[in-house]
């Protein structure tokens, strides 16, 4: 069954309370989520400060928002060759952070052709939306890419021992989420993209992110110079803190992923300290600064429908959210590429599959960037 938005487009009909106003649903096919306090990632945070105003009734800021916000229609793209929708009460959204040079972003290196997802991350929500598992991807992972299409319809061939992040780089979001669903056996039912300036624009709006380190960073790549101690973090900082590689650990994209993890959870402690929930003037320009940033599906593609989303999620605290990198081992033929530990990786994907927690004989023996505890 089809229904058309306001917008002409056909989609699925969702079941009620899916992507409806507010306190209908977390925007997922499958069961209705527990009522929410906190925020889940710095996306998912922005979407949860629309929540707040759609409550305080400023009904000017829909239409604005919603100018905002630019979606892609990922179902239509992936048509049917995609993993089973389960539905026992979780859901999964890929997260990914583009590495675009074009426009804004070109201030951070050379538009070399094409942007590329430099940073990846499964977000696995539990039933009851209580807890939740994240699952990073490292960019330089080995995998066999599938046949997919660009966002124009054009054919893109698969290949094997691609890069995984050359997956959005030829095709877009679609093929990005097509390439994880081949690796994972598991359907995505959300799609999220931020880019470098959004993220930026976002963590200044939210007044920086503490974090402390326990040794110098110094990054000339990522501008980012930083001595042992604790620091409140602009935006510029804390793009520089995600994207930092060299500076850190064994240098590789693994250690980069540890701040990446670290910093997300020193974020999601501090959503509720920065004043959004007192502030309408706050919210207003933090809604503001995170349609901007993202790029979601097509089922999240207006205020209402992220305002039911984030409701669901922001009931996760940092105590409640597992972060774990796909379990791989660095390429025997090429130190500068990682490829998945078969065993372990089919654990983390088994397990997130049947809505149950990671084992932790899953990231035995995988490589890890040797940067952990170096962001707290």
């Amino acid at each position: 069954m089809t229904e058309q938005n306001t917008s002409g487009r056909i989609r699925p009909r969702r079941p009620k309370g899916v992507g409806g106003p507010p306190g209908a649903g977390s925007g997922r096919r499958r069961k209705p989520p527990a009522k929410s306090r906190r925020r889940l990632t710095i996306l998912l945070s922005g979407a949860a400060a629309v929540l707040v105003l759609g409550g305080a009734g400023l009904g000017y800021v829909y239409v604005k928002l919603d100018g905002n916000i630019k979606g892609v229609d990922i179902n239509a793209q992936l048509g049917t060759e995609r993993p089973d929708d389960v539905d026992n009460g979780s859901m999964d959204i890929l997260v990914l952070g583009s590495d675009s040079r074009a426009g804004d972003n070109s201030a951070y290196g050379e538009d070399e052709g094409g942007a590329r997802s430099d940073t990846a991350m499964v977000v696995h929500v539990y039933e009851g939306h209580k807890k939740a598992s994240v699952v990073s991807i490292p960019r330089d992972t080995l995998v066999d890419r599938p046949r997919c299409a660009d966002g124009k319809g054009a054919p893109v061939p698969g290949e094997r021992r691609a890069m995984f992040n050359t997956a959005y780089e030829v095709g877009g979001p679609a093929c990005a989420v097509k390439t994880v669903e081949a690796m994972s056996g598991i359907r995505m039912d959300h799609y999220i993209e931020v880019d470098f300036t959004g993220f930026k624009k976002l963590i200044d709006e939210l007044g920086g992110v503490e974090i402390t380190t326990t040794q110098p960073i110094k990054d000339s790549k990522s501008h980012l110079d930083l001595g042992p101690g604790t620091h409140t973090l602009d935006g510029e900082q804390s793009l520089g803190l995600v994207r930092t590689r060299k500076s850190v650990g064994d240098g590789s994209d693994l250690g980069r992923i540890q701040l990446q993890q670290a910093f997300m959870k020193a974020f999601i402690g501090q959503v509720k300290d920065v004043g959004v929930f007192t502030s309408p003037a706050k919210l207003l320009d933090l809604a503001d600064a995170a349609t901007k940033a993202i790029t979601p599906d097509s089922e999240l593609d207006s205020v209402q429908e992220l305002m039911g989303f984030a409701k669901g999620l922001s009931g996760i605290g940092p105590q409640n959210v597992h972060m774990i990198t796909l379990p791989v081992e660095y390429d025997p033929t090429d130190p500068n590429r990682v490829i998945p530990l078969e065993a372990q990786s089919g654990q983390v994907w088994k397990a997130l599959k049947t809505d149950r927690p990671i084992p932790a004989s899953a990231t035995k023996d995988a490589a890890t960037g040797k940067a952990d505890g170096v962001v707290r």
